[in-house]
């Protein structure tokens, strides 16, 4: 990796924009504001509008955004009748003009209203963040809906991968970046600067984020990494206060034990997958010596699961906290294996993200999280999620044609074994 300074390579990462002189005060409406915009050719007093729109919208209530919501959502809908127009003449045609005219009928206004919001600087970020109290909205307001996928289609041309920029996030980022990794942590905690230093600072650990040009202080999602010599069984060992840091060139593993998205606002915009392939080419160059990467996930409705299934004597016991560690770890490695939701998908969210990115199953194991919320997810037990360099896109065909769930030698021995143990007790 580069050891220019951080601010410097964002900085020559972002693209030239135009500076909007600040907002002025405007007693129209917001509604009044969102058609005159629409309605505006002039790229100064755009910007100046929009800014004053998204400054109105931020000093907005809870009741005064959800009718905003409503706004977008009914007046600014497309129109049907003229879109089935469009296409009866072009049907008829096949005429150029019939064609853009379908183009311009089956878009809503309000996503040209969002692109000419996103015109000031700082815009994109209000725009994220419009976005989250509209995922709220839509909880009471199912009918907002229509509106969420015009954001997410919009917010997923903005963010896509030509414009996400990956950054090592060291002890030397700057601090209001730092702070924003300790808040984001949605995984394991981080307690306390010291807790950070140590996922940052020894030269077995490493973080790294993805970043927006438009965004250059805030990251989108952050992987955290731990280069060990054997793949862990526990986020105890990763974790210790008092574990021997190794130098990194004599390490073999690199372990992504925490993944946490950061913008509330981009949910459902998967950078996951992107970052940890992109974090595992950046690692093997750095380090050639690296032969695995793996996962140290956790298997967040285990416990879920298991309630439904309390009537079952196994999953009664391992509920209770009584059941042997190895008890535990099958239950949990069977859950992996046969546990589907309504469309047939693995039940596990974890397992869902993992196993459609190309991953394979490494190993199961018990009293790998013993926090109090690694006991009330999982009893404790997490999984190791492999991703094999060579075989990330058989196991993504396989998974996303068959519906095939893929495991490493070792476990497919096991589960082979169990299987025919089961049999002959049957």
């Amino acid at each position: 990796m580069s050891r220019r300074s951080f601010l410097g390579d964002m900085l020559q990462t972002l693209v030239e924009r135009s500076t909007a002189r600040p907002g002025t005060g405007d007693d129209r409406s917001i509604r009044d504001m969102c058609l005159s915009l629409l309605a505006s050719e002039g790229e100064v007093s755009g910007i100046a509008l929009a800014q004053n729109i998204l400054d109105r919208y931020k000093r907005m209530d809870t009741g005064e955004k959800l009718a905003f919501f409503q706004f977008l959502n009914v007046e600014l809908e497309i129109d049907p009748k003229a879109l089935q127009g469009a296409v009866t003449r072009f049907t008829a045609s096949n005429d150029i003009t019939d064609y853009r005219a379908i183009g311009a009928l089956a878009e809503p206004r309000r996503q040209e209203l969002l692109r000419r919001l996103n015109q000031p600087t700082g815009a994109t970020q209000a725009l994220v963040n419009m976005r989250k109290d509209l995922i709220e909205a839509v909880k009471t307001s199912p009918d907002l809906a229509r509106t969420d996928l015009d954001f997410k289609h919009l917010l997923r041309s903005w963010f896509n991968r030509g414009f996400l920029v990956l950054r090592q996030i060291s002890w030397e980022t700057p601090a209001s970046i730092l702070e924003k990794i300790v808040e984001y942590e949605a995984v394991h905690a981080i307690h306390d600067w010291d807790d950070l230093r140590r996922r940052l600072y020894p030269q077995d650990r490493r973080c790294f984020a993805f970043f927006h040009p438009s965004m250059p202080d805030e990251p989108l999602i952050f992987v955290e990494v731990a280069l060990t010599m054997t793949v862990p069984n526990s986020i105890q060992h990763v974790l210790s206060e008092n574990r021997d840091p190794r130098a990194a060139h004599e390490t073999n593993v690199a372990v992504f034990y925490s993944i946490s998205n950061c913008q509330a606002g981009l949910a459902g915009i998967s950078f996951g997958s992107l970052l940890i392939k992109q974090v595992a080419a950046e690692l093997h160059q750095e380090l050639p010596q690296l032969e695995t990467f793996v996962t140290l996930s956790p298997i967040p409705r285990l416990s879920k699961y298991l309630a439904e299934q309390k009537h079952t004597p196994r999953a009664a016991e391992v509920l209770s906290g009584t059941a042997e560690p190895e008890q535990v770890r099958e239950a949990a490695r069977d859950y992996l294996l046969s546990a589907k939701d309504a469309k047939g998908r693995p039940y596990d969210p974890v397992a869902r993200f993992h196993l459609g990115n190309g991953a394979q199953i490494y190993a199961v194991h018990a009293e790998a999280d013993l926090s109090e919320n690694g006991r009330k997810q999982s009893r404790g037990a997490m999984v190791n999620y492999q991703y094999e360099l060579s075989q990330i896109e058989q196991n993504h065909e396989k998974f996303v044609q068959e519906g095939e769930i893929c495991l490493a030698p070792a476990l497919r021995a096991e589960v082979k074994a169990a299987s025919k143990k089961n049999r002959a007790m049957a």
